[in-house]
């Protein structure tokens, strides 16, 4: 069971820890993989934590429908520079998006906004999109969740992470169970430095 995160003994409102749910936005998506989503956007609201996607279709935002049934806060930071770019040139959705930062820098050029707005990724199925996203918070050292059974990608995720033997502070954590991989997220995440989880020593190298 998740347990919600304790309401701060204060007045003043801490932030809340942001999930970013990285992966697939089109492509073949079993039945099995779209429930997993959903199942994980949900999981991530009852904690008491928001969703950053790319504001994209498909898997990640099966996660923001998830969380919403829920009450969850989500966001989206689009490629688009505007409303009607993100409709009409990129066909992606709107619906169940509490805020839109529309940063016209493209699909590749809003996933260093999406990952460092994140306290924790997880990986959702994906292709070379994601793969991207998963080497920029590989290298940025973050918490990374990878959802076993997405497909995708995310089969590959352990021998890619064995291949770059990088130290960068990054530490990958792996379940096919939505609702455990956010809880063991959350108590690593509890345990380790929430800022400054980068290896500086590794910083500026290949």
């Amino acid at each position: 069971m998740i347990e919600p995160l304790p309401a701060p003994a204060t007045s003043h409102q801490e932030p809340r820890l942001v999930f970013g749910v990285m992966g697939a936005a089109s492509g073949e998506m079993s039945p099995e993989a779209l429930d997993l989503a959903y199942r994980l956007g949900g999981a991530i609201a009852r904690a008491g934590c928001a969703i950053l996607t790319g504001a994209c279709p498909g898997l990640p935002h099966r996660a923001v429908l998830g969380a919403k049934a829920e009450g969850g806060l989500t966001t989206g930071i689009s490629p688009a520079a505007s409303r009607a770019e993100h409709t009409q040139r990129y066909g992606s959705p709107l619906d169940h998006l509490d805020f839109v930062v529309y940063t016209g820098a493209g699909p590749m050029g809003r996933e260093v906004p999406n990952i460092l707005s994140s306290d924790v990724v997880v990986l959702v199925g994906g292709r070379s999109g994601t793969l991207g996203e998963f080497a920029i918070a590989y290298e940025e050292g973050k918490l990374i969740g990878v959802l076993e059974g997405t497909g995708g990608i995310t089969p590959g995720i352990a021998g890619l992470v064995e291949l770059c033997n990088k130290p960068t502070g990054a530490e990958v954590l792996y379940d096919q169970d939505p609702e455990a991989l956010v809880s063991r997220l959350l108590s690593r995440l509890a345990s380790a430095p929430r800022t400054e989880r980068r290896n500086t020593e590794a910083l500026g190298s290949a």
